[in-house]
């Protein structure tokens, strides 16, 4: 599965953008999609993830009420909408897709990984 991760930018505080994550090569519609982020000089974090079926949605803390990940099955996407953008949602988003019914919460449950989009929110 080869993953297309855009819609990355700069924004203002309080602004917008969705995200969308793409797949080539095969459908990763029976697949976990999550979204993750890394900020300079930090560790790579989990921000939402959905399953395959939809019906399981993870938030990390900071995110939820903010941002929301949905799919796309005919169109082979998962989004992910982040409103409300703070300075310290800054960082280069990545998806990636993990096998399986359960959601992982760690990187190291996730096989694919799309090349990253830069999200840049401004004070």
């Amino acid at each position: 599965v080869q993953l297309q991760a855009s819609g990355g930018g700069l924004v203002q505080a309080g602004g917008s953008l969705r995200l969308s994550c793409t797949a080539s090569g095969r459908t990763f519609n029976t697949y976990v999609v999550g979204w993750f982020r890394q900020a300079p000089g930090k560790e790579r974090e989990i921000v939402a993830a959905i399953s395959w079926r939809g019906d399981n949605i993870y938030y990390e803390d900071s995110v939820k009420g903010r941002f929301s990940i949905s799919r796309d099955y005919a169109k082979n996407s998962v989004y992910l909408q982040m409103n409300s953008l703070k300075p310290e949602d800054t960082a280069v988003y990545y998806c990636a897709t993990a096998k399986g019914i359960a959601v992982p919460y760690s990187s190291r449950g996730y096989d694919y990984w799309g090349q990253g989009t830069l999200v840049t929110v401004s004070s």
